[in-house]
């Protein structure tokens, strides 16, 4: 395959901080890499290297002539006061991006429910951070590089983004290089991960699940050779009265050795030990909602909700943007009235929160992360063990210098950490998790996810990250149409539904406006279904008269397109009859 670009001999050095010495490496056609590592090991640095964005102090950045780059960075360069057409698209006439069917799927998968002509300025971050990936994946580029693209996506966009980089290229050509906490996504789209680590990059075959196989064996490898080291040393010494020395070799990767190291080890949780935990902590009732219903305006949250909450229940919650999760915690909390049914809190629960946005550490300031675990001398329960917040705090990843540290000092992903400990040394029995992954590197994640399987409560959990959902919760529920649905086959089945009632909503709107008064809607709509366009045409206005209008087969309809998309089979170009009396019709244009 062809060399694409890449770097020989690299050190980037910082103030404080050298992040990369004698680093080489290199980017072939038909590349997928994921590149994973603690925070602050360098990863985003490292796609600015190889974009070109960052100088090195030594060695050479080296890309082939006419190599395109795209790359999305952790922050934008949009202007705010451009419109989101503008952002996207630039001045390209309408005919010609509309006219382009990978654009109309990458606006229709992105942009699907952000007004094309708001500006800039206007949008919330997350809406911003899609305009940005549109813009950005709209161009024509031989290499992509993403830094965390999944942020602010859902779990159907984040799917989709899946999808369509898998697809982007054909088989061979192109090149992509992403850094994400997303392991679900990283095994969907990656073929190979590079571990940014101690200033150098560790190459490894396959996804996200195939790295962590061949990190274990790593791991073995270096306690047996560092075993094997002790052993040389002992044999040192008895060489010097009794002969000369032995050697050893060191084995080669196999998968089926890695797959023997896990085959002994026990399952994640016990959740009948668990419950029975709970049980003791909790009583029999948690929280029960009995007909909760909600309106906000004409926004439907909950319609006529029964769910029972059980002591030592992990629920997972899923469902779009804005669709009303985090409302759905505040009634179960008991924060949020509702317009009718009531909600049943049990006498024992006490509720704790780690929310998006770490509101919590905000009255802590300047206190050193020591000062603030000095003040907990409670220890608290974890697996079945006894944990002082100095063990618990090490758990999560703190060394000795990071506890000297201020916590308004700390990074995000350490600011997280410490919240979720501070709440777990609380004691609480109803834990609720607003995106807990948020900032986390995968060695962290991993690390949370480990000390969230042996706490003893009700959990539950609201997140994108499909990994960390399944990984965590025994069931999953979906928000939709104001129902909270139970999710047994997980995040595919709430996939699923949501694309029915996609379907479902799209065959109504359809029928509805095939035949319209209004331009505009026909041109909504005809945009919103991946059309090129419309053409108007008048039907005889003959009021009362049994005649009918024919549509003609080399007409195809947005009713035809029901029939090529499943929603109505019965439709047909040749069959399709409007009724005269109505004196304006829109063609769409496939």
């Amino acid at each position: 395959m062809a060399f694409l670009l890449g770097c020989e001999k690299v050190r980037v050095e910082f103030p404080t901080k050298t992040v990369f010495e004698g680093l080489s490496l290199g980017v072939e056609e038909g590349a997928r890499i994921g590149i994973v590592g603690q925070n602050g090991d360098g990863k985003s640095t490292l796609l600015r290297v190889l974009s070109g964005d960052v100088e090195v102090d030594d060695g050479r950045v080296i890309r082939t002539r006419g190599v395109s780059v795209g790359v999305l960075g952790q922050s934008d360069d949009l202007r705010d006061g451009d419109t989101v057409g503008r952002a996207v698209v630039g001045d390209r006439p309408e005919y010609e991006w509309a006219g382009d069917p990978r654009v109309r799927a990458i606006i229709a998968g992105l942009l699907e429910d952000v007004d094309w002509n708001a500006t800039v300025g206007t949008l919330s971050g997350g809406q911003r951070r899609r305009v940005d990936l549109a813009r950005l994946l709209i161009g024509d580029w031989d290499v992509l590089m993403l830094d965390e693209p999944t942020n602010h996506l859902d779990v159907r966009a984040i799917t989709w983004l899946a999808e369509h980089l898998k697809t982007r290229w054909r088989r061979g050509a192109g090149a992509l290089l992403v850094v994400t906490h997303d392991r679900w996504f990283l095994d969907e789209v990656c073929e190979a991960m590079w571990e940014v680590h101690g200033r150098r990059v560790w190459p490894f075959e396959g996804g996200f699940s195939a790295y962590i196989m061949q990190r274990v064996e790593r791991d073995r490898l270096e306690a047996l050779a560092e075993q094997k080291r002790q052993n040389a040393l002992r044999r040192e010494l008895a060489w010097l009265s009794r002969g000369a020395r032995a050697r050893a070799t060191k084995p080669k990767f196999h998968v089926a050795a890695a797959q023997a190291l896990i085959a002994d080890v026990p399952p994640l949780r016990n959740e009948l030990e668990l419950k029975r935990m709970a049980m003791a902590r909790l009583g029999k009732q948690v929280v029960d909602l009995k007909g909760a219903s909600l309106c906000f305006g004409n926004r439907v949250i909950l319609d006529d909700v029964d769910w029972i909450i059980g002591p030592g229940d992990r629920y997972g919650i899923v469902g779009a943007n804005g669709i009303g999760k985090t409302t759905l915690l505040r009634i179960i909390q008991g924060l949020q009235p509702l317009d009718s049914g009531r909600v049943k809190i049990g006498q024992t629960v006490r509720f704790a929160v780690l929310s998006q946005h770490l509101d919590e550490l905000r009255k802590l300031g300047d206190d050193r992360v020591r000062q603030v675990i000095s003040r907990y001398s409670r220890r608290t329960m974890l697996d079945g063990k006894e944990m002082t917040p100095g063990q618990l705090l090490e758990r999560l990843g703190f060394t000795k210098d990071d506890q000297n540290e201020p916590v308004c000092d700390l990074s995000g992903g350490q600011k997280r950490r410490l919240a979720l400990m501070l709440i777990l040394l609380d004691e609480p029995n109803v834990l609720i998790l607003d995106e807990p992954g948020n900032d986390l590197d995968t060695d962290m994640l991993a690390a949370v996810e480990s000390l969230l399987d042996g706490w003893p409560g009700t959990l539950l959990l609201v997140t994108h990250d499909r990994y960390l959902m399944e990984r965590v919760t025994d069931h999953q529920f979906a928000l939709i149409d104001g129902k909270v649905r139970h999710l047994p086959g997980g995040v595919d089945e709430y996939l699923k539904l949501a694309e029915e009632a996609d379907r479902e909503a799209a065959k109504g709107e359809l029928l509805e406006l095939a035949v319209a008064d209004s331009r505009a809607k026909a041109e909504r709509l005809a945009k919103a279904s991946g059309m090129k366009g419309i053409m108007k045409a008048k039907c005889i206005d003959c009021s009362g008269c049994d005649d009918d209008m024919t549509v003609r087969p080399a007409e195809r309809m947005m009713l035809a397109k029901c029939n090529a998309d499943g929603i109505n089979p019965d439709i047909t170009p040749e069959n399709v009859r409007v009724s005269c009396n109505v004196t304006v019709m829109w063609q769409f244009i496939d």
